[in-house]
């Protein structure tokens, strides 16, 4: 059954050491309010899931948290490199990292395959490509009706997914606007789902029924964190904070500004803070 509860809670309730985990949004919707309570609680041996990584893979690869990650993209959108990233990847700093690179299909029929209970998925991709030859997970099939080649990946069945949402309703349940991306799908795939929302509301009854709309039974907790997605944006809410990204860049080249920059800006904050962060963001949007 769904619980309200505070983020630090509702992470600790949630998330183990050693787990598999999502932190899912594309392009906004990012759940950065999470992936900092996480950081804060200091959660190691992740295996961290994720179709683009960005800013937040970043910062929990940085600080030493994960073991493994699975993505079909990494990098600072519209910037360039995730820099503490490619240090554990390239020199093992602060930990190796095993990595395992898919294509965006290959991770959203992934995702697909996880939300329905199947073992892999099937599909066309990877034609062409050599992601085969360095991901022993990228395997191939043959029809047994037209006898095609097609590929085939394990699905993703996360212990644990993030999300961040625009609405819940008093209910429980949680509405999506705007770019849904692959969260539906992740929520869905997991054991167990935590969200964040901007606000709850009493319920949906006035908004068209074919909107994206995650039942309670779906989720284990749902945190009331404004702002939760920042720097990234909220659709309705609050605009994407460009110049957070273009910061980003210059703090992670640095180890020790980066080490700086966690301690004061996500080690010795909390889920409160975000909400004054995105004020100037709210009127742009």
């Amino acid at each position: 059954m769904v619980k309200f509860l505070p983020l630090k809670q509702a992470v600790a309730e949630n998330l183990k050491d050693g787990d598999s985990v999502a932190f899912e949004g594309f392009t906004h919707l990012i759940p950065t309010a999470a992936a900092h309570e996480a950081i804060r609680q200091g959660f190691r041996d992740l295996t961290l899931i994720r179709m683009t990584p960005d800013l937040i893979y970043d910062q929990m690869i940085g600080m030493g948290m994960a073991k493994k990650i699975v993505f079909s993209y990494v990098g600072n959108p519209g910037v360039g490199l995730l820099r503490r990233a490619r240090d554990a990847i390239e020199n093992g700093l602060p930990r190796s990292l095993e990595i395992e690179e898919h294509s965006h299909a290959g991770m959203a029929n992934a995702y697909e395959a996880g939300a329905a209970g199947l073992p892999c998925a099937v599909f066309r991709g990877y034609r062409g490509a050599g992601l085969a030859a360095v991901n022993p997970n990228i395997k191939s099939v043959t029809c047994p009706f037209t006898g095609e080649v097609l590929a085939a990946v394990p699905s993703i069945r996360p212990d644990v997914t993030f999300i961040h949402a625009q609405k819940a309703d008093r209910k429980g349940n949680v509405l999506v606007e705007g770019i849904i991306g692959i969260q539906k799908e992740a929520v869905l795939a997991a054991k167990r789902a935590v969200v964040t929302v901007e606000e709850v509301v009493d319920n949906f009854d006035d908004l068209h029924p074919n909107l994206t709309v995650l039942p309670r039974w779906t989720i284990a907790a749902i945190s009331v964190v404004p702002g939760g997605s920042h720097p990234s944006y909220a659709h309705g809410y609050y605009a994407r904070d460009n110049a957070a990204y273009l910061e980003w860049d210059e703090i992670a080249a640095d180890r020790e500004k980066f080490q700086a920059w966690m301690q004061a800006y996500v080690i010795e904050k909390s889920a409160d803070d975000f909400a004054a962060r995105v004020e100037h963001l709210r009127k742009a949007a």
